[in-house]
C-alpha cells in the first residue's frame, strides 16, 4: 500500500451528490489518500451542461451587457441540490452573490470559471470533514502567465504538509497581483500533478469515468484492450496524437519527481486502471506495441530539388518559412533530393499563397507537390526497438487492407512508426493495425 496518495477526481466523478458519495467512499477506503483535488461538477447525462460552461456563459452574457441572472440561477440550483442531498451546512447564496458582484464589476473570465472547482471543493471538504485549501493560496503564475514552479512547490508543500488531510480545487491559481488565473480546460489534472509533486506523494491517482487508457479509440475499434502499464514517453506520444484521458501537461511535474500516475474509474473502483511510470515493471509481459492513435486534417507539402542535400540549411530555411507564418510542422520526412512538411490543413490553407510564394522565391525548388486530406496514424511502443520487422508488419497490415501509404516517418529512437494515409481510410487503417499489432 502506498504511504501517501494525491487523488484527483474529474467532473463526471463529481457531477452530483450520488457521485460525490462514491468518491467519499473511495477516499476513505485507503487512509493513504490524504490530499484530494476536485473538479467542478460535470455532466450528469448526455444533454446536461457542465457547471464550468455555465460560468463561462455568465461571463459572456455580462460582458455583452445581457442579463445573466437565469444562468447564475441554474448554477445555484445545481449546487443547492448537491448540498441538500449531502446534508451539509453550506451558504451557497453568499458564494453566488460574490460571483454576481465580480461579473458586474467586469472581471476576466478566469475568475467565474474557477468558481466551479472552488465551490465544489468547499462542499466536498465539508462533507468529508476535511480542511479546504484555496488553490489561489498555493499555486502561482508569473507575470507571463506561466506556472511559477519554485514558488508553487515550496508554498504548497509547506502548507499541505502541515495538514493531515486537505481538499484543493483544481484548474486555477493566482497571478502575482492576486488575480485568478486558470489553466487550459482539463487543467485540474495539472493541479493534481502539482499537488502530488509538492507533497512528495508516492502515487498520483487520477479518477475519471473510464477504467484506464485504451490501446485504440473505442469509437473506431470495438472493445480495445486497456493499457495496464505505460511509460511517460509512450503516453506523450499517444497523447500528442489525441489518445489520452489525461491533460498532457499533467505529466511533467510528477515525471520530474518520479511519481507514477494511476488512471482509475470512479464507477468501477475495483478496476486496476492504467499505471503511468518512468519505466515498465520488469515482471510484466513484454509487448511490442502499446497503443495506436491518430488524427485527421493534415496536408503534406513536398519539395523536390536536385542536389538539395548539398545546400547547407535548406531544411532550416524551409521550416522557418512555415514558422514565421505561424504554422507549426507535425512531421518532416526527408530524402536526398526531397523534403516533405506535414502541417495542419486548417492553418496552411489560411497562408497557402504566401507560404508557396516564399518557398519559390527563397528556395527555388524544381517541384512543389501538395497532398491534402491526409490522416496521420502513430504506432507507439518502447518494445518495438527490440522486435525485428516491425515496420514490415505495419506495411503488411495496411497493404492487406488495401490502404495506400502516402507518408512514412519513424523516430530515431524507434519508439513509434508514423504513416500518412487518406482520411477516408482512417478508420479502416486503425482497425487493420490494431488487429495485426495488438489484438
Amino acid at each position: 500500500m502506498n504511504n501517501l496518495i494525491t487523488a484527483k477526481f474529474g467532473g463526471t466523478s463529481l457531477a452530483d451528490a450520488s457521485q460525490i458519495k462514491k468518491v467519499a467512499e473511495i477516499i476513505k477506503s485507503n487512509s493513504a489518500r490524504k490530499f484530494v483535488v476536485a473538479s467542478a461538477p460535470g455532466k450528469r447525462f448526455s444533454d446536461d451542461i457542465k457547471i464550468t460552461d455555465l460560468l463561462y456563459k455568465c461571463h459572456s452574457q455580462a460582458k455583452n451587457g445581457e442579463d445573466f441572472s437565469a444562468t447564475l440561477t441554474k448554477i445555484s440550483e445545481r449546487y443547492s441540490e448537491i448540498i441538500k442531498a449531502l446534508n451539509v451546512d453550506f451558504d451557497i447564496d453568499s458564494e453566488i452573490a460574490e460571483i454576481k458582484t465580480k461579473l458586474q464589476s467586469g472581471t476576466t473570465p478566469d475568475y467565474p470559471a474557477s468558481r466551479g472547482e472552488y465551490i465544489n471543493s468547499k462542499i466536498i471538504a465539508k462533507f468529508l470533514g476535511w480542511p479546504f485549501v484555496d488553490a489561489a493560496e498555493i499555486i502561482f503564475f508569473n507575470e507571463k502567465g506561466l506556472l511559477d514552479e519554485n514558488t508553487t512547490f515550496k508554498t504548497a508543500g509547506e502548507k499541505l504538509k502541515s495538514l493531515e488531510y486537505a481538499v484543493i480545487p483544481g484548474f486555477y491559481g493566482a497571478m502575482p497581483d492576486g488575480k485568478i488565473k486558470t489553466f487550459s480546460r482539463g487543467g485540474s489534472d495539472v493541479t493534481g500533478s502539482i499537488i502530488a509533486r509538492s507533497v512528495e506523494a508516492d502515487l498520483y491517482e487520477n479518477w475519471t469515468d473510464v477504467s484506464g487508457m485504451l490501446s485504440a479509440d473505442p469509437r473506431i475499434v470495438q472493445n480495445p484492450k486497456v493499457i495496464d502499464y505505460i511509460t511517460y514517453t509512450e503516453l506523450r506520444e499517444l497523447s500528442y496524437m489525441g489518445a489520452s484521458v489525461l491533460h498532457e501537461d499533467a505529466v511533467f511535474p510528477v515525471r520530474k519527481a518520479g511519481i507514477p500516475i494511476n488512471i482509475r474509474n470512479t464507477n468501477k473502483p475495483g478496476d486496476n486502471g492504467t499505471l503511468i511510470a518512468a519505466t515498465l515493471p520488469k515482471d510484466i509481459e513484454k509487448r511490442a506495441v502499446t497503443g495506436i492513435a491518430g488524427r485527421k486534417g493534415f496536408s503534406s507539402i513536398r519539395i523536390e530539388k536536385s542536389m538539395m542535400n548539398g545546400e547547407t540549411g535548406f531544411g532550416a530555411k524551409l521550416l522557418y518559412i512555415f514558422a514565421r507564418n505561424g504554422i507549426p510542422f507535425e512531421h518532416c520526412p526527408t530524402g536526398i533530393d526531397t523534403i516533405s512538411v506535414v502541417v495542419s490543413s486548417e492553418l496552411f490553407d489560411q497562408k497557402r499563397e504566401i507560404v508557396l510564394r516564399e518557398i519559390k522565391t527563397e528556395l527555388d525548388p524544381d517541384f512543389i507537390t501538395i497532398e491534402k486530406n491526409l490522416a496521420v496514424v502513430a504506432i507507439v511502443g518502447e518494445g518495438m526497438v527490440s522486435v525485428k520487422g516491425m515496420a514490415a508488419k505495419v506495411f503488411d497490415a495496411l497493404a492487406k487492407a488495401g490502404i495506400n501509404i502516402r507518408m512514412i516517418d519513424q523516430g530515431s529512437d524507434e519508439l513509434n512508426i508514423i504513416v500518412g494515409i487518406d482520411e477516408g481510410e482512417y478508420n479502416k487503417a486503425i482497425n487493420a493495425l490494431y488487429d495485426k499489432m495488438i489484438a
